[in-house]
């Protein structure tokens, strides 16, 4: 049951690591080319949540981290047993939420490096770094998981 927190310490780890390599190697606003013009490293902060919103109102990313934290320990260990997708699922949630809660705790901003431009439709996405991309995932295996527990349970009731 417990060998899930590697996954999110894992993230943290990993989260934390970019971040500090982007602060210490790169000034703010500079931009270093991967894949031009879709894909780069640009060194930018946020003060607000996602994509900037809220912005200044740390207090309030404070409550809602910590009983996002408490929510997700407790369902992991009440409602997550015996059920993989939603342990790992819930252990990258855990983990993105972690990355960012230290940057606001120690930073008073989070850290944002990750530049995508989609050409398909010329929009460029917004900075975002390894915890962003790991509560993004953990969403959708999270719902991949509900999807998945969802055809099982219809399944048993028709047998």
């Amino acid at each position: 049951m417990y060998k899930y927190y590697g996954l999110a310490a894992f993230v943290v780890l990993l989260d934390q690591w970019t971040k500090w390599l982007i602060v210490k190697n790169m000034e703010f606003g500079e931009r270093i080319s991967v894949w031009d013009p879709w894909f780069g490293i640009l060194s930018h902060r946020n003060k607000g949540a996602a994509w900037g919103m809220l912005e200044g109102r740390m207090w309030l990313f404070t409550i809602v981290t910590v009983v996002v934290i408490c929510a997700v320990i407790y369902y992991y260990h009440k409602e997550a047993k015996g059920k993989p997708i939603f342990q790992v699922g819930l252990m990258l949630l855990l983990g993105g939420a972690i990355g960012n809660f230290i940057d606001r705790l120690f930073r008073g901003e989070v850290v944002d490096f990750i530049d995508v431009l989609i050409p398909v439709i010329n929009y460029d996405f917004p900075i975002f770094n390894i915890a962003d991309a790991a509560l993004t995932i953990a969403v959708v295996v999270i719902m991949i998981g509900l999807i998945a527990e969802d055809k099982k349970e219809k399944k048993q009731v028709k047998e």
